[in-house]
């Protein structure tokens, strides 16, 4: 039997999932192994330091570079507030003339060379949440923790805005419908809502203002992403857009039906709580859109493996096509030629025969599919 190996989307029923929540530096970490955690539960939380504000002390009271510690009110690492005195330069006439900080923080610095004080803006506070409904199973001292859950999961092709959770909510009655902003009602404030071939600009508009906390559905037009984000996204990662709602598209731009596996398994989830991420990065290390259904049974986690071994494509793997003529179909391999074919461009390559979901057959290169992983 011929068998190949191709990259592919998970979408199961049950898997382990296990989730690195880690500060950007180091701090401290709030929760121990074996600690349950809900996705708004802070397990670290550390100080970013501020932002660096340079002050010309020298230009400001006219005085030469290396005369600023004569003037200078505020020592290194003093405590500053915007508009309160740090220098003082007194002339012939008695008069007074004041430097002022520009920011509330601390003197970082003070150069005699250049007559110039760095101001330290004052930290800010950076807290990493559990993001997943599970159980703390490692803790990295000072750093963060690893967070693990029973679940059913779902990978996008393409998402927007980050980390979020509610309870999954179908809004259309099958895979192919249109979500448009008749569907988006007030009730689903703080809902997961799921819908079919594709969201409109219209709706996606309706549920930010709604309070829809995520949308998953099939497909979304490029033109309206541009549209609603007021710029192109390039290779760089999504995920830290400030809209207010998160997308998670699960087959890719245009409107293309929701797989039938991916719909029925969301369907048969409603009303469970649903964690979803947008973040996105089709450069080197691909970051994937999720969707992550914890699982209601909080036994032990230890006998499910992580990740499943990966698997070969094979006649019956499902696959959705990703390359024109046949751009988002879906469809099972029928036949792996194990042969070089050669292609319409007169170039040769391995192919696979798919049959699609209305029964129609057609000869692909293996490169122009990708697999849908169970």
């Amino acid at each position: 039997m011929g068998h190949a190996y191709t990259p592919g989307l998970k979408v199961t029923e049950r898997m382990l999932i296990k989730k690195n929540r880690i500060l950007p530096l180091k701090g401290d970490v709030l929760v121990k192994v074996g600690d349950k955690v809900k996705p708004d539960d802070v397990v670290a939380r550390t100080l970013l330091p501020g932002n660096v504000l340079p002050l010309n002390v020298a230009n400001k009271l006219g005085i030469p570079p290396e005369d600023i510690d004569v003037v200078m009110l505020k020592k290194v690492g003093d405590p500053i507030k915007e508009g309160e005195p740090i220098a003082l330069s007194k002339t012939l006439f008695i008069f007074k003339n004041y430097c002022n900080a520009t920011l509330n923080g601390k003197i970082e610095s003070i150069s005699s060379i250049t007559g110039q004080v760095l101001q330290r803006g004052e930290p800010s506070p950076v807290e990493v949440k559990a993001y997943l409904d599970g159980k703390v199973t490692e803790v990295i001292p000072n750093e963060g923790v690893v967070v693990t859950c029973k679940a059913s999961f779902v990978q996008g092709i393409f998402g927007i805005g980050g980390e979020t959770y509610g309870n999954l909510k179908v809004v259309t009655p099958d895979n192919t419908t249109v979500l448009d902003e008749n569907y988006i009602k007030p009730e689903f404030k703080n809902l997961v809502i799921v819908g079919g071939s594709l969201v409109s600009a219209a709706a996606l508009k309706k549920a930010i203002e709604v309070g829809v906390r995520g949308i998953v559905i099939g497909g979304f037009d490029d033109k309206d992403l541009r549209d609603f984000l007021g710029y192109d996204i390039g290779v760089a990662i999504t995920g830290a857009e400030q809209i207010g709602t998160t997308l998670v598209v699960t087959e890719g731009f245009g409107q293309i039906n929701m797989a039938q596996k991916t719909f029925d398994l969301l369907k048969k989830h409603e009303g469970e709580m649903a964690c979803i991420n947008g973040a996105t990065q089709i450069r080197a290390g691909v970051i994937r859109p999720e969707v992550v259904i914890p699982s209601a049974d909080k036994s032990e986690i230890e006998g499910i493996e992580a990740e499943a071994q990966i698997q070969g494509l094979e006649v019956g793997s499902p696959v959705r096509v990703i390359r024109h003529p046949y751009f988002g179909q879906l469809g099972k391999v029928t036949d792996l030629p194990a042969q070089l074919q050669v292609l319409e461009s007169e170039s040769k390559a391995r192919i696979l025969e798919v049959e699609f979901e209305d029964s129609k057959r057609a000869i692909v290169p293996r490169a122009n599919v990708e697999m849908i992983e169970g």
